[in-house]
């Protein structure tokens, strides 16, 4: 549900005491509970009743792996060889069969531990995996569920962290993006900002030639106008902060309509300093988003979860949008000399730009751009979702 508010700006390039009307996101169930502080939670949110009903031949509602290639111009085969690692907390144990399920429900082929496709780790690169839950196991299907989604042929890593403080997320980065064939990571969690970050940045995301991917929340941009700023590790100039969008079937040349998502996170990090690729923003220092994808829950994916789960759900969250972001850096390769997001910020004729059909620009325009329209190629920042969405793979 989408809720209309009066609320009082605080954000850089805005007049004190300036009122606006934003769209407020009330959320779908969060996988996650909220985090105590200094604590990650994942950003997964799952519909109890999809609003997308299932398919005439009987599939799962919620968009399908053709639906996304579809959606974004991505191809269904390539990138065999290069990997896609995903850090969550805590353990999945149906991860590797409930990925098959997923996986031979739509027609891709298997990636299990025994034909070399799928790879599961602890923190410290071995065996000896955390205690489950069933929130960050939901979670974790909707990541390898949306690897193979965007990149059927990307091998994938599952690296667990013990728990969702940073040191033992931040160790499990360390393996997934230290791991051989490993070409992009996918963070789907996120806490909020504090000084430490800029020890963290260099402890655990300074991973030359790996892209490092994050969900930039699904609060919008409730923690910024409270004064809390944007979530961590999205926030970190290392890595590609992923917003969120809303996805739908359209008549249209490209087929299909794309507005940005008023549960996107995004902001102007009080942290960290505004990385040299990004221009202007309406930030002095960093801000997210810097791409997107689809995240709104209502428009969400098919994710299959049988981990004290009820099976086949509909799921969004920016927690969606980052793995996909970051299989197109898979498919593509070239993560040799990528720096945070600086490639998308070099090629934003090649994004669809989501502003546009929103209906505004810079940190907060389009923040309203849920009242349809369809994106278009061509430049264009806002904060919800950066400079746009994938129009193919040109950007990554």
């Amino acid at each position: 549900m989408v809720s209309i508010g009066v609320v009082l700006m605080a954000a850089e390039g805005w007049a004190p005491g300036t009122r606006m009307m934003v769209a407020v996101q009330t959320a779908s169930p969060a996988a996650c509970g909220a985090a105590a502080p200094g604590m990650a939670r994942c950003l997964a949110l799952f519909m109890h009743t999809p609003a997308r009903p299932a398919d005439a031949g009987g599939g799962p509602a919620g968009l399908t792996p053709t639906d996304i290639r579809s959606a974004y111009g991505l191809p269904a085969i390539g990138a065999r060889g290069r990997t896609v690692a995903v850090v969550d907390a805590y353990d999945d144990p149906n991860a590797e069969a409930d990925l098959g399920v997923y996986r031979a429900t739509f027609g891709l082929p298997p990636c299990t531990v025994a034909n070399g496709c799928f790879r599961k780790a602890d923190q410290r690169g071995g065996t000896r995996f955390p205690a489950a839950d069933a929130g960050w196991a939901q979670e974790t299907s909707l990541d390898l569920e949306m690897i193979s989604a965007a990149c059927p042929s990307c091998g994938i890593l599952l690296v667990e962290a013990d728990a969702t403080d940073m040191p033992s997320l931040g160790a499990a980065e360390n393996i997934a993006a230290t791991a051989p064939g490993v070409v992009a990571v996918s963070d789907s969690f996120g806490s909020s900002e504090t000084s430490d970050e800029l020890g963290w940045d260099g402890q655990y995301f300074t991973h030359p030639g790996v892209a490092l991917v994050a969900a930039s929340g699904d609060s919008g941009g409730a923690s910024l106008l409270g004064g809390g700023g944007p979530i961590y590790p999205a926030a970190s100039p290392l890595v590609t902060a992923v917003g969120g969008t809303s996805l739908s079937r359209a008549n249209t040349p490209r087929g299909w309509a794309e507005t940005a998502w008023s549960g996107s996170g995004y902001g102007c990090s009080s942290v960290e300093a505004k990385p040299a690729w990004q221009g202007a923003t309406g930030c002095s220092g960093r801000s997210i988003a810097d791409v997107a994808a689809v995240a709104d829950p209502r428009t969400g994916v098919a994710v299959y979860n049988s981990y004290r789960s009820q099976g086949w759900t509909v799921a969004g969250g920016t927690s969606a949008a980052a793995p996909i972001i970051a299989s197109i850096y898979a498919l593509v390769g070239n993560t040799r000399d990528l720096v945070g997001a600086s490639r998308a910020y070099a090629a934003v004729g090649a994004l669809y730009d989501v502003a546009q059909s929103g209906g505004g620009s810079g940190l907060l325009g389009g923040i309203l751009g849920s009242s349809g329209g369809s994106a278009a190629p061509g430049p264009g920042y806002h904060g919800p979702t950066g400079l746009g969405s994938p129009a193919g793979t040109n950007a990554f």
